[in-house]
């Protein structure tokens, strides 16, 4: 009896394992062939993908270029694709030969040695044209293809600007539910524009050159090569940026030259307001997180720069009396402490040396006449809030641009506008004032272009395959009140009379090809390095030339300390080469 029932639980648990097994060969075979396990597996296609050779001509991602539509991260190149069973046929290889200029034995030496498709280029030293393509092809030899195909730059530029893909296939379908004919492999924007216009950016279809093989490698089919290509004449998208790929390349150049390892700059067209440059240092590596920041959109301790601020409310308010004199023999709370000796200095001598006592009485007195008199008139110069561009774009309520970019801002507590010390610290840019350095150069454009303040611009169009339009990033109003045309115009001379004085924290700059105006900064980050050094960050923000202003330029190295800035160096270098062009 015993034995029975232990032969019954036995068999009980076969069948029980073996419906498991049906169950799960029926669920593989039958049922989720096409979107197997939660990334979406494509079961049939990986089987057919096992015995497929394929060369991939491109992606059917978009890509992005720059203002005068030169790839900033995709080119087309021509090449020379060989396909392995050249090696069981009779082919002419001499022909071929004489048209890449590639010995016969070299290329039959290649095809002989791999199981995969060759693809040769520039990199491989064979140089081709649009002329050797077309007669590659004429040959008509099976396996044998000039194509263009799309590869990744070599040399990179504006990595923080355009960011980085990677595969996800978690993300991808929580992202995109409805392209079901995405493949789990399938990249994504992770940072910079890729993310923000990854919806945009995603494929329609690869083109690509394949064959089939059987187990061994050899052809299953004959040897026909089929061009499977994108046929849809809208995808893949161009992102048009305003970036100008030349000044990019000389302003990544120029900081390396001069050893900024933590820091930036930011490039601003003045008339449209489009970023033409914009670097964040560390450079971009994708195996270590920290350097995928991009510093340039995030707030940092301005420092002096924030002088400017103080500045205009001082005008717009009417406290810049030209008679007035400030003891500027006092530190910034007012005590003679032995650490300034500049005597007594009017309100614009005192912007151009610098003076803390002059900023801090001001910025108190401004407070009396109205609490919110600084903040006010920071956002009148579009410093405050999020400037990037952002609007409506088809089904976004809100596109940004800038998705990253984080706001500025100057009280932490409201109850600091009652504290001495604390308005104090406000004035000079410390405490708890963070600008972006992309905002600082709002503000300088705003200022060069007479008050009107804009929102600020990386992308101007989004094209389609064939080079219609498919959206235009047109307005770029910044909304709310602007500083008056008088206040502008006295910035103007303040900010040239830094570079001019004969004591300006700018006479630096009395040499530039251009006439600079500008604002230098100092800003205590409160930490110290490894030999116990004090670390600053260090600035100088202004626009150039300063008699019909092109361009704002912002340079900030991030963690330095006094002696060793390469910032007044970078902003000099940038000012001589922009004068060249």
């Amino acid at each position: 009896m015993i034995s029975k029932r232990r032969f019954l639980a036995l068999g009980i648990v076969i069948i029980i394992c073996l419906s498991f097994y049906l169950y799960r060969l029926a669920d593989l075979q039958l049922i989720n062939t096409e979107s197997f396990t939660d990334k979406g597996i494509n079961l049939v296609q990986e089987s057919v993908n096992q015995r497929t050779q394929e060369v991939l001509i491109d992606d059917g991602r978009g890509r992005f270029v720059d203002r005068n539509n030169i790839s900033l991260k995709k080119d087309a190149e021509p090449s020379l694709v060989l396909f392995p069973f050249l090696k069981d046929i009779s082919w002419s290889s001499d022909k071929l030969s004489n048209l890449v200029n590639v010995p016969s034995t070299e290329l039959e030496r290649l095809v002989q040695n791999s199981k995969e498709p060759i693809v040769l280029s520039s990199k491989d030293g064979v140089e081709l044209t649009n002329k050797d393509l077309k007669e590659i092809n004429e040959l008509e030899i099976p396996g044998v293809f000039g194509i263009f195909q799309q590869t990744t730059i070599d040399e990179s530029v504006a990595d923080h600007i355009i960011g980085i893909t990677g595969e996800n296939a978690e993300t991808l379908r929580e992202k995109y539910p409805d392209r079901s004919d995405l493949s789990y492999k399938t990249k994504i924007g992770v940072t910079g524009l890729e993310k923000t216009f990854d919806e945009f950016l995603l494929p329609d279809a690869e083109t690509k050159l394949l064959y089939h093989v059987d187990g061994d490698g050899n052809p299953l089919f004959g040897v026909n090569v089929k061009y499977i290509a994108d046929s849809n004449p809208f995808y893949p998208v161009t992102v048009e940026t305003t970036i100008d790929k030349g000044i990019q390349e000389v302003a990544e150049d120029i900081l390396t030259n001069q050893n900024v390892e933590n820091g930036g700059l930011v490039l601003l067209d003045i008339q449209s307001n489009e970023v033409l440059a914009m670097v964040s240092k560390p450079d971009l590596d994708r195996s270590h997180s920290s350097t995928l920041t991009n510093h340039m959109i995030r707030p940092l301790f301005p420092g002096s720069v924030f002088k400017t601020v103080i500045s205009a409310a001082a005008i717009e308010y009417g406290l810049d009396d030209a008679n007035r004199k400030f003891n500027c023999n006092l530190n910034l709370y007012g005590e003679d402490d032995g650490g300034q000796d500049d005597g007594l200095l009017s309100f614009e001598r005192s912007f151009a040396k610098s003076c803390n006592y002059t900023f801090t009485t001001l910025a108190k007195e401004l407070l009396k006449k109205d609490e919110n008199a600084i903040e006010d008139i920071a956002g009148k110069l579009g410093l405050i809030g999020h400037i990037g561009w952002s609007g409506e774009v088809f089904h976004y309520d809100q596109f940004k641009q800038f998705p990253d970019e984080m706001a500025g801002s100057i009280w932490g507590d409201e109850t600091d506008k009652n504290v001495p010390r604390a308005i104090d610290q406000t004035a000079i840019g410390q405490k708890d004032v963070k600008l972006s350095p992309m905002a600082v150069a709002n503000m300088m454009a705003t200022i060069a272009r007479g008050g009107q303040k804009q929102q600020v611009r990386i992308v101007e169009n989004i094209l389609y395959k064939n080079g219609t339009n498919m959206f235009s990033f047109t307005s770029n109003k910044l909304e709310g009140e602007n500083i008056s045309p008088y206040t502008a115009s006295r910035l103007q001379e303040l900010l040239r009379l830094v570079v001019t004085d004969t004591e300006g924290t700018g006479r630096r700059f009395q040499s530039s090809p251009f006439e600079v105006s500008g604002k230098s900064g100092t800003a205590q980050t409160g930490k110290k390095n490894a030999e116990g050094e004090t670390l600053y960050h260090k600035w100088f923000a202004g626009f150039f030339p300063s008699n019909n202003p092109k361009y704002a330029l912002v340079v900030v190295e991030m963690d330095t300390t006094s002696a060793n800035a390469g910032t007044n160096a970078v902003f000099y270098d940038m000012v001589a080469e922009l004068a060249k062009s």
